[in-house]
């Protein structure tokens, strides 16, 4: 029983120790400093406006794709205030709007708000990249889940960002998004 024990108490050690270096690591570890001298550089008010096509994949918790999408998504700016309005079609057929309300402050900062938001997201544009964190609630078609959604997009081109997004739940990974924004010629 004790070399189970001994086994066991190894195991959970060693799971610990990659959840902390994954979180101190990875993904969720990436700051805005990081793209701070990358060119070309991000201004929402301009790489969000317009007509967008967006066309991405959302992974399950085990890493394969479980759905696929499109969007057409149109922003519009009013100084530092601005509305970007999205229309997803995925791959089961399911039709959804969101409607994203942007603030940007002087110092990059970004307040985010949409109806399926619980509270307020922040982020920061900084360099060729974008950071948001924020609360999703799913639809009740898709469980009602409050997920905490970690997004970055990164700037390829001047009419082109890569979007790519974590979902968590109880701090667990359960959905990835991964998608490229492309603004359309007026």
């Amino acid at each position: 029983m004790s070399t189970f024990l001994t086994f066991a108490t190894g195991a959970a050690m060693t799971l610990g120790l990659l959840a902390i270096a994954q979180r101190f690591r990875g993904f969720q570890a990436q700051k805005p400093q990081d793209y701070a001298k990358l060119e070309p550089r991000v201004d929402i008010r301009k790489h969000l406006s317009g007509p967008i096509r967006c066309e991405g994949v959302i992974y399950g918790p085990l890493g394969r794709v479980s759905s696929r999408f499109t969007a057409d998504m149109e922003g519009r700016w009013d100084g530092n205030r601005g509305v970007l309005a999205e229309h997803f079609t995925y791959d089961s057929g399911t039709k959804q709007d969101r409607e994203w309300r942007l603030t940007i402050g002087n110092d990059g900062r970004i307040v985010a708000e949409a109806d399926d938001l619980v509270g307020k997201g922040s982020g920061q544009q900084e360099g060729a990249a974008l950071h948001l964190r924020y609360t999703i609630r799913l639809p009740e078609s898709a469980g009602g889940h409050a997920l905490q959604v970690t997004d970055w997009m990164y700037l390829v081109d001047d009419k082109t960002i890569v979007n790519r997004s974590q979902f968590r739940k109880f701090g667990i990974k359960v959905a990835e998004l991964v998608a490229t924004m492309r603004r359309l010629d007026a």
